[in-house]
Formats: C-alpha cells, structure tokens, sequence
C-alpha cells in the first residue's frame, strides 16, 4: 500500500510504501514518473553514503545497480567505487552545478527512522537532506528526494547504521534501481511519443555519465 501525506499547510506531497509491499515496485515506479521533468533539461542522480557503513550503503549501492544498467538514460553520480558522501558532497554538487547547468536532481540517501518505519521507502518534491540523521550539518540534494529507512534513530546513530541488515539495504537497493529505470525508460518513451519524431533524432538528450 502506498501512502500519500500532506507534511503540512503549503509543504510538499510525501509519498511512502514499504518495500516488500508486493505492490511496491509498481507504485515508486508510478510515483518517481509522475514526479520527473520532461526531457528539455538533465536529469542527474546523486545517490549519498558510503561503502563503509552498512546502513549508509544504500545510496552507493543504488548508484553502482544504476551504472550497471545499459539502458539508463540519465546521469549517476555516488557509488561503491566513487560514493558521495560528507566529505566530498559539496565538491561534488559544484562539479554536477557546472558540468550539468539547470539539471534536474533527485537525491537518494538512507535514513533512519520509527521502528514501524523500518523498511519503508519515500518519495516526494523537495530535496533529501543528508547527515541529518546523525546530527550533521550538510547541504539539502535534489529537486526531488528518495529515501529508505533502513534502521531504528534516536540512539547512538552511527553504531546503529553499522549495525544495519545488509538484506534489507539490498533488497531496498534493487527496488529504488528498477523503479528509477523503469520510470526513466517510460519517460523516455512518452517525450518521444510526444515530440513525434524518430528516436534516433533524440537520442543526444538521452546520456550515462
């Protein structure tokens, strides 16, 4: 089941099912589309975290499926080989700034959460913010934001991360990989369908970093 929430008077829709949901992967594939730009601009990924913390892999393992995957049409940035991640995330968003001028971002990161939570993948307009889990002050991500909870906040954060299931992480991982996928290629489709011209005529606008 997914669920759709108002964050509040003027805030953006917030979208969250859990991942063994056995509808799950239909509905983050139906939401990401709804939430993509028409292809007159980039659209860069920066997936967020670290190989070096389990529960904080959930980004770099997203961004390497992503790069794995032939026929993904948009830019990758963070994954286990290359993670963005705390220390390098500003140098890396002045780079995605200048090497992809008005790129449209989605920011996907893990975050800890309520135990009833755990599990559960969101989606919604505005970006993710990441380290806010464990109390870092680091710069908001995206036009767009995908987040998994991977695990229980509120007490000792960065052991808890560590500490996290490598099963859930993965499991979550594919799923946050093919939804993005199958959205970009359906995307991809319905501006051609659109524009109504050959698809060999566009496909410049369709790039992997």
């Amino acid at each position: 089941m997914f669920l759709k929430r108002k964050l509040g008077l003027g805030k953006p829709m917030q979208y969250k099912t859990h991942h063994e949901d056995k509808e799950a992967s239909f509905s983050v594939t139906e939401q990401i589309l709804s939430l993509l730009p028409d292809f007159t601009q980039p659209v860069v990924v920066v997936c967020i975290g670290t190989d070096r913390s389990t529960g904080d892999a959930l980004g770099p393992l997203v961004g390497s499926k992503l790069k794995a995957k032939d026929t993904f049409p948009f830019y990758v940035y963070g994954t286990l080989d290359e993670p963005v991640h705390a220390v390098n995330l500003e140098e890396k968003l002045a780079f995605i700034k200048k090497e992809h001028p008005g790129a449209f971002v989605i920011g996907i990161d893990a975050c800890l959460g309520r135990l009833n939570h755990v599990g559960m993948i969101s989606l919604g307009d505005g970006p993710v913010k990441p380290g806010a889990g464990v109390n870092k002050q680091l710069p908001a991500v995206g036009d767009i934001h995908i987040t998994g909870i991977v695990n229980v906040s509120g007490f000792m954060e960065y052991f808890v991360l560590q500490n996290t299931r490598l099963s859930i992480v993965m499991k979550m991982a594919d799923l946050i990989a093919d939804s993005l996928l199958m959205a970009s290629l359906r995307k991809k489709i319905q501006f051609r369908a659109a524009a109504q011209v050959p698809a060999a005529a566009n496909d410049d606008i369709f790039k992997i970093q």
